[in-house]
């Protein structure tokens, strides 16, 4: 059984939570709420999820977990402000440790100044900002590089959870070709809901 972390704050995209969430404990995983602060309910963006932490940030240390999940909504912009959150963001990067980020997630990766170098996908309004940080922005339904997963909206919320739980099993993914020694590239976004 493996032990997840999840980083919320309010205004997260109440799905790309939840199905994440439900699909690790179906698995037979712990899944972890971390917030800034426990026990201080978060609320997301719809009013459906009213969620409180079970742990504050600076309480734990990636070395507790083993993999890491950012559901997107405005949640990370909030977080990334906290620099607690980005610290434990980094740190599992540095593990090599599963980190899924789905949505308005991947801001949080350039605030961990991760993004450079990698292939990633995103909500195509914060595609600027990951080819700005040297990523290479691609539009695709779930996106693996190394032990980076990446998704851009609720309907990807399947293949996102798929990638995450066969890391969690089965070990980080290989990396892409990395876009170094030349220009950040970006396939055009197609039309998302």
């Amino acid at each position: 059984m493996a032990r997840i972390a999840f980083i919320l704050a309010d205004d997260f995209e109440d799905s790309e939570f939840r199905i994440p969430y439900d699909r690790v404990k179906q698995a037979g995983h712990e899944a972890v709420v971390i917030g800034v602060e426990a026990d201080t309910p978060v609320k997301g963006k719809k009013g459906k999820e009213v969620i409180t932490p079970d742990k504050a940030v600076r309480n734990v240390s990636s070395r507790d977990f083993d993999a890491l999940v950012i559901p997107g909504g405005y949640s990370p912009d909030h977080l990334r402000m906290d620099i607690d959150m980005v610290g434990f963001v980094r740190d599992f990067y540095r593990a090599d440790k599963p980190l899924a980020a789905v949505c308005h997630a991947p801001w949080m990766l350039v605030e961990a100044d991760i993004a450079d170098g990698m292939t990633l996908t995103s909500w195509p309004s914060i595609r600027t900002d990951l080819i700005n940080a040297g990523a290479r922005w691609v539009d695709r339904e779930v996106v693996e590089d190394g032990n980076l997963i990446t998704s851009r909206n609720p309907g990807d919320l399947p293949a996102f959870s798929d990638a995450l739980l066969r890391q969690v099993a089965q070990g980080i993914a290989p990396r892409l070709e990395s876009p170094r020694g030349r220009e950040a590239t970006s396939e055009q976004p197609s039309s998302v809901h």
